[in-house]
C-alpha cells in the first residue's frame, strides 16, 4: 500500500490501535439475525438484485462512527439496506415501517431511539 496515501477507515490491518487485543480464533456460532442478514444477502445475490461487490462497497461506505460501533452482520444489513434504498427495490418509508413493526410500534412510526 502506497504510504503517503492515507487509509480509510475500514482498512485496518496491521494498523497498532486494533493489535494491541488478541484474535478470538475459537470457533462461534451465529445467532439468529447473523443467519437471517446472510440468509437475505444470498436471495438477493440469487436472484441478482445485489452482488457481494455492492456489499462491500456499501459497507466501505459506512461513515467512520457508524462502522466501528456497529457488529459484522449489522454493517451486513446497513449495507444491504442502503443498496436496496438506492435501487429503488424499498422506499425509506417502506423500510421505517418495517423497522417500527419490528420494535413492537405501530406501521409507519418510526423506531424511538435508545
Amino acid at each position: 500500500m502506497d504510504q503517503d496515501k492515507p487509509r480509510r477507515h475500514h482498512d485496518i490491518g496491521g494498523v497498532p490501535a486494533f493489535m494491541c487485543k488478541a484474535v478470538d480464533i475459537e470457533p462461534h456460532g451465529l445467532d439468529d439475525f447473523d443467519r437471517e442478514v446472510d440468509a437475505l444477502r444470498q436471495i438477493l445475490g440469487r436472484k441478482g438484485i445485489m452482488s457481494v461487490d455492492e456489499l462491500r462497497r456499501g459497507i466501505e461506505s459506512i461513515p467512520e462512527a457508524d462502522y466501528h460501533r456497529l457488529t459484522y452482520y449489522q454493517r451486513w444489513i446497513r449495507s444491504i439496506a442502503d443498496n436496496l434504498l438506492d435501487k429503488g427495490v424499498i422506499t425509506e418509508a417502506e423500510l421505517v415501517s418495517a423497522l417500527a413493526r419490528a420494535e413492537g410500534g405501530p406501521a409507519g412510526v418510526p423506531p424511538v431511539a435508545s
